[in-house]
């Protein structure tokens, strides 16, 4: 027998360190060639690390939540014949889809606790005698929570005893009234894999930047006209239009009269470069967690293309299946939560980005018209910037541009 090392690859980019967000196997498992033994992280991309071998997994190379720098060892397996010391540079790598929840080991242990402490089953009525219920009613306990030694299943007095004795009990006062118990139980969530490079990622921009939040009304009544009557009329043919793709268009042509918020802040440089392309950073939730996929070069996309590559970016970002091009190089990012969208907020700037546009929910209000009270449409836009080099006129026109654009729709064909 030999023992087979796998260290950590070099994944190609410059790459030099990744972050292990999840182990697929520990000591003691059986693994066969290509199963894969790990998920790290690098950016946002996660990648599977398979097994070229086949053996038994010895010792692992770190915790979940480490980082590891290439060529670190990252597993041991016990193989057939003569060991080898490095299996690193033929080992492939392939993208990971993004898991709904945190992987679980290939195999768990299961302890099976001792019959005599096994709660009585919560579909049936539990088991006691008159004194035995009113006991639990005076201490505030629930009878299906408490284990039962009796024939039959009956709980006595001494179990509810050892479960006082165990568990404490419930405020009677409390108890008696509605049922409700005190809970002190804790859940310890570690911060690795995307949620901590969302969390590094957030607190470096409102480190660096000095943001400022501008809040602008916009009736869209006759943009929701339009849409409607564009999907009814096109919408087979072309596919459905939501409310992002008009957005998107208003956004690119306001970006042409406001150059300075399409743009990236090199600080440390001490250069801002204005971009002619917009590369629409899309905030997408996902369920490992939001990631900004890039709509590139909007300003050359009719409304049906931008459409179309905003529910293609969605899907493989939500897959876990999205490429590092295809999540980074925005110029600008617009970020909404539809329908939970609120009345207002306040967006942080992606860094090193100088603005973001955020969109909030469309609620019906009553709005005065030409003197007379009707209802309209209505939607905020909540968008911040970088105050370092973009100022509160230019934000405030910019915005206000984009809300001509969506109160006029029909400038949206013709500008």
């Amino acid at each position: 027998m030999g023992v087979h090392v796998i260290k950590m690859p070099d994944l190609g980019e410059g790459i030099t360190e990744v972050e292990l967000v999840a182990w697929r196997v520990k000591p003691g498992d059986r693994v066969a060639e290509d199963q894969v033994l790990a998920d790290v992280m690098t950016d946002k991309a996660t990648v599977e690390i398979p097994s070229p071998v086949v053996g038994q997994v010895l010792a692992l190379g770190g915790e979940v939540g480490q980082v590891l720098a290439v060529g670190a060892e990252l597993i041991r397996i016990e193989v057939a014949g003569s060991a080898t010391p490095d299996a690193a540079a033929s080992m492939p790598v392939v993208p990971a889809p993004a898991p709904a929840s945190t992987p679980t080991p290939t195999s768990i242990p299961i302890s099976i606790p001792d019959a005599s402490a096994v709660p009585s089953p919560s579909a049936d009525k539990p088991i006691a005698s008159p004194a035995v219920r009113r006991r639990a009613w005076e201490l505030g306990i629930d009878l299906q929570q408490v284990a039962a030694s009796g024939a039959g299943g009956r709980i006595l007095q001494a179990d509810l005893e050892a479960h006082v004795a165990a568990h404490g009990t419930a405020p009677p006062a409390v108890a008696r009234s509605t049922g409700l118990v005190q809970r002190n139980d804790e859940e310890k969530v570690p911060v690795v894999g995307l949620r901590r490079r969302i969390a590094q990622k957030m607190q470096e921009s409102k480190r660096r930047i000095p943001h400022f939040t501008y809040v602008e009304e916009v009736d869209v009544t006759e943009l929701e006209v339009l849409r409607a009557r564009l999907n009814a009329q096109w919408g087979a043919q072309r596919g459905h239009l939501t409310l992002l793709p008009l957005l998107v268009r208003a956004v690119v042509l306001a970006v042409r009269e406001f150059p300075q918020v399409n743009a990236r802040f090199d600080d440390e440089a001490g250069v801002v470069t204005r971009h002619g392309a917009v590369h629409l950073g899309i905030a997408t939730q996902t369920g490992a967690g939001l990631m900004v996929p890039v709509l590139r070069h909007a300003e050359a996309s009719d409304l049906w293309a931008s459409a179309a590559e905003i529910a293609r970016l969605a899907a493989v970002a939500r897959a876990g299946k999205a490429t590092r091009d295809e999540l980074t190089g925005s110029t600008l990012t617009l970020t909404s939560l539809g329908a939970l969208g609120g009345i207002v907020s306040t967006p942080v700037i992606n860094y090193p980005e100088v603005a973001i546009v955020g969109v909030n929910r469309i609620v019906e209000r009553p709005v005065m018209r030409g003197g007379a009270v009707v209802a309209r449409q209505m939607m905020n836009l909540s968008s911040s910037f970088d105050h370092r080099v973009v100022d509160g006129q230019v934000a405030a026109g910019f915005v206000q541009a984009v809300r001509r654009y969506l109160e006029a729709p029909a400038m949206l064909f013709v500008a």
